[in-house]
């Protein structure tokens, strides 16, 4: 049936599904490191997830609150031109979604780590309420 929409049965938003970026995702995979691919491409989420997330490991949770903020405000607006509202599913299981949730769980744990205990919460409410599967898939849950 042409031109036939596909209601949401649940009444929500439909998910928000981000573009794919294959060119900076393969400097990634191929061990290009993340600060030369967040200079290069600085609105891929996922470079500064791999920031955020090293800088956790090596006990730095300012840098990492850092990366993980400026991953976050990127994939904001990412989401937003992809027709994101500021609310709605922002699915795990779609890669390119990922680096932007990593960042958001990054930033929570960057955000405890320097007792921002709001940030935080709100981090971490925000991750579950993009997909309760996200949680899990980052190890927090």
């Amino acid at each position: 049936m042409a031109g036939m929409t596909h209601a949401n049965l649940l009444g929500g938003p439909e998910p928000t599904l981000l573009p794919e970026s294959p060119g900076p995702q393969q400097e990634l995979d191929n061990g290009t490191d993340p600060s030369a691919v967040a200079a290069a491409h600085p609105s891929f989420s996922a470079a500064w997830a791999v920031l955020a997330e090293a800088a956790l490991a090596a006990d730095q949770p300012v840098a990492a609150y850092a990366y993980a903020r400026t991953g976050y405000h990127r994939g904001l607006d990412a989401l937003r031109r992809s027709g994101w509202k500021g609310h709605g599913p922002i699915p795990w299981a779609h890669a390119p979604n990922q680096g932007f949730l990593r960042c958001l769980a990054a930033l929570a744990r960057a955000a405890g780590a320097i007792e921002e205990t709001e940030e935080e919460q709100r981090c971490l409410t925000f991750l579950a309420d993009s997909d309760p599967a996200a949680p899990a898939a980052v190890g927090l849950g």
